[in-house]
């Protein structure tokens, strides 16, 4: 590695030019290291490998991290939609509406707070027995699981449900229900400005649901169990004990979301009752019994049959290594077998990932083989002819690569569309469109219809081949929307860098998808060349090497501190890599763990602004040509930048796309963005970057962290370290945190390994 003019590697890179800029006074005070408890800001990542954020953002468990009950500003549930997330919200209300109507077909509620027996307590005695050895499996799914619709196996028939359009934005909270909600939080001594986001959370019997159940206030993000509790005490008197049903209830579900705001979709069941041991239930296994009962959730085993014995796949022997397109062969099934753990689940990730499954089968089994050798005898590659060979034979299909590999599903689209096919290629962020030019469109822009080939009559997406690019970024419910819109015969391929983080929700589709081996895999062997490509491939494998970087591609700038942290980054980007390396500010991006601490991102955008764009915030914080990370939705960031204030909110450049961001969302989904946290930055890259890792970010780094911040840029990486060998060990020892998802499973299910036949030669 390299250092800048006038620095040697191992020493700090000085500018005089620079010295009298002072970032490290603008640095915040009193706030978590930013490894060890990033804060989270809505609809924006707070990275660390725990997963994803309360916003869908990734962040870790920490509590110092979680916003308190009398925290920021409430957040705006009024007004105006935004035209990106309109697709999301339509295809989130139908999942609720299927969701209503799965518990309605359950038994009737037990009284809150009451004892349980019959059905309701036999369930969960089923789950420990099982668990323990005592009973067979069968016996548990005898009541608690209901049977699975199995994919279809041919072009369904014109009763296939519809897929939902995007509804109207949505309307404000009725003042009324505000005023009301008001009132009872004022009762039990919970902060005013609660009101319209428990509104917005409760509906418009809020007051009356908080009422009936003080403990739904742990239904509103950022509220804490302490601080539900306290509203019942102050509610409820003496009638508020420990072990009332509600607050079982309130707690199970509340476990369950958390659990999802690391990226699980579904908890063991044993570790459900030991975190609510840890809330002082009384009786955990009671608290369970009731949470079931009460349909909060929903019990799982997946890979075990209706006779209660691990499901195998056809045939005396079950999957091994892939063949030459990456179809899994046959091996011995012989020896023993691991327990399948009982899962616990919420409605909203049990009916997604299910959904997801049932059509990524449907799309294996309605796909129709096809030959396009001279197609596939054209293509500038050995790996893109690889691909369109798997593609012609199979309707899905995973392709693994870095940045470069990122032109094969481009040559397959196109060679598809050659053929005469409708085709479309897809990336997560507006930045994935810059790289791959004209055509490219986003996942939510395809959902929502404004980008893209849109709809047949009956709701599908007119395509026929679809590639999705930065697949890894795909949260389940955001997959199961995608496929549920694709019609019977389409063509699947999902693409992506197996080694950056996962999504910022819940799930990791891409991963499960290249577990289950039922699909073709093709790995791209087209590497990503020079300094940073040979840096990176290193990362991947678990090794952080010196790299020769003649073009000062990588450049190390060893700090002390937090405060030296600060000050060296607005060195970079102001004055040393515009001068040394010829990228402009605009174009650099600064990327680190967390959004709290001396050094994340909210000291690093105040000590850049003062910098590069020095002004009074006089609209909402904001001037115009600061830059900004916008959320319109749970973990999605845009980055742009403010163009002007208008009574109706701030208008935003995101990448070359007019955005009006309303005014009363302005504070809940706008941050300035000169600073990004990795997860924001997924998917995303720019012509140079600058990661700061100061010695407090150790904590939070991994190699998926290190992997995906070092790969971020495409000319020049900076690297601010202070970390020392925290980072060598992050990226040897430290990989993924595991995720507890079901899409596997599931997929192991219905499509026996083997199933997918080799591409045609």
């Amino acid at each position: 590695m390299t250092a800048l003019p006038g620095a040697s590697p191992g020493t700090p890179a000085e500018d005089p030019a620079s010295e009298d800029s002072g970032p490290g006074t603008s640095v915040a005070a009193g706030e978590h290291g930013a490894g060890t408890a990033p804060d989270r800001v809505p609809g924006e990542a707070a990275d660390g490998e725990a997963g994803p954020s309360a916003d869908g953002g990734a962040g870790g468990d920490s509590s110092g991290g979680e916003p308190s009950l009398g925290g920021a500003a409430a957040e705006a549930t009024g007004g105006g939609g935004v035209s990106e997330a309109q697709a999301e919200l339509a295809a989130q209300r139908e999942l609720r509406s299927r969701i209503e109507k799965r518990k309605a077909e359950k038994a009737g509620p037990i009284a809150a707070g009451g004892k349980l027996s019959g059905t309701a307590a036999d369930l969960l005695a089923a789950v420990r027995a099982l668990e323990s050895g005592d009973r067979p499996s069968d016996a548990f799914f005898e009541t608690a699981a209901a049977p699975r619709t199995p994919a279809p196996t041919s072009v369904a028939g014109p009763g296939r449900p519809r897929v939902p359009t995007p509804e109207p934005a949505r309307r404000q909270v009725d003042p009324g229900t505000v005023t009301a909600v008001l009132e009872v939080l004022v009762s039990g001594g919970a902060p005013e400005g609660l009101a319209a986001r428990v509104a917005g959370v409760l509906g418009e019997q809020a007051a009356d649901a908080l009422r009936a159940d003080p403990w739904r206030l742990l239904a509103v993000p950022g509220v804490q169990p302490e601080q539900a509790d306290g509203f019942a005490r102050a509610l409820l008197g003496e009638e508020c004990r420990p072990d009332d049903g509600r607050r079982a209830t309130a707690l199970v579900t509340w476990l369950l979301e958390r659990a999802a705001l690391r990226g699980h979709t579904a908890m063991e069941s044993a570790a459900v009752r030991t975190a609510l041991a840890g809330r002082s239930v009384p009786d955990p296994d009671e608290a369970l019994q009731h949470a079931i009962a009460e349909g909060a959730v929903l019990v799982f085993q997946d890979g075990v049959d209706a006779a209660g014995e691990p499901e195998e796949a056809e045939g005396p022997e079950g999957p091994e290594g892939p063949d030459e397109h990456g179809v899994p062969e046959p091996r011995d099934a012989s020896g023993p077998r691991e327990p399948v753990p009982v899962l616990l689940g919420l409605d909203r990730y049990a009916l997604a990932e299910e959904s997801l499954a049932d059509g990524l089968a449907r799309l294996v089994k309605t796909a129709q083989p096809a030959s396009w050798e001279d197609a596939a005898g054209a293509a500038g590659s050995p790996s893109a002819a690889e691909l369109i060979r798997a593609a012609a034979g199979h309707g899905l299909v995973a392709h693994t690569g870095g940045e470069a590999a990122r032109a094969e599903p481009a040559a397959l689209v196109e060679a598809a569309r050659a053929l005469g096919l409708r085709t479309a290629l897809a990336v997560h962020h507006e930045n994935g469109r810059r790289r791959l030019g004209a055509g490219t469109v986003t996942v939510q822009g395809l959902l929502s219809g404004t980008e893209g080939p849109g709809r047949d009559e009956d709701g599908t997406l007119a395509v026929d081949l679809l590639a999705v690019l930065d697949a890894p970024q795909l949260d389940v419910e955001t997959a199961a929307m995608l496929v549920e819109s694709l019609p019977d015969g389409c063509r699947l391929v999902l693409g992506g860098d197996p080694g950056v983080l996962w999504s910022a929700g819940a799930g990791r589709v891409f991963a499960d998808v290249l577990a289950a081996r039922v699909c073709p895999v093709v790995a791209s062997r087209t590497p990503d060349l020079g300094p940073l490509g040979e840096l990176v491939s290193g990362i991947g494998i678990g090794e952080l090497t010196r790299v020769e970087a003649p073009g000062k591609e990588v450049v190390i700038v060893p700090v002390r501190d937090a405060g030296e942290a600060v000050h060296r980054t607005v060195q970079l980007v102001a004055d040393s890599v515009p001068r040394a390396i010829g990228v402009p500010s605009a174009d650099t991006q600064v990327i680190t763990v967390g959004h709290g601490g001396s050094a994340g991102t909210r000291a690093l955008n105040a000590a850049l602004k003062e910098r590069l764009n020095p002004g009074p915030g006089r609209f909402g914080g904001f001037d115009p040509a600061d830059r900004v990370a916008y959320a319109p939705a749970p973990g999605r960031t845009l980055t742009g930048t403010v163009v002007s204030a208008e009574a109706e909110g701030l208008r935003v450049d995101c990448e070359g796309t007019a955005v009006l961001v309303p005014k009363d969302r302005v504070e809940s989904t706008l941050r300035h963005g000169w600073a990004l946290t990795a997860h924001q930055a997924a998917g995303m890259r720019w012509p140079a970057v600058v990661v700061v890792l100061p010695g407090d970010a150790a904590q939070g780094l991994s190699r998926p962290w290190v992997y995906t911040a070092f790969s971020r840029g495409e000319r020049h990486l900076s690297v601010v370290h202070g970390v020392e060998q925290a980072l060598p060990r992050a990226v040897a020892e430290i990989a993924s945190e595991d995720r507890t998802t079901r899409l596997r499973s599931l997929l192991e299910g219905l499509l026996a390994p083997g199933e997918a036949e080799a591409a045609p030669a």
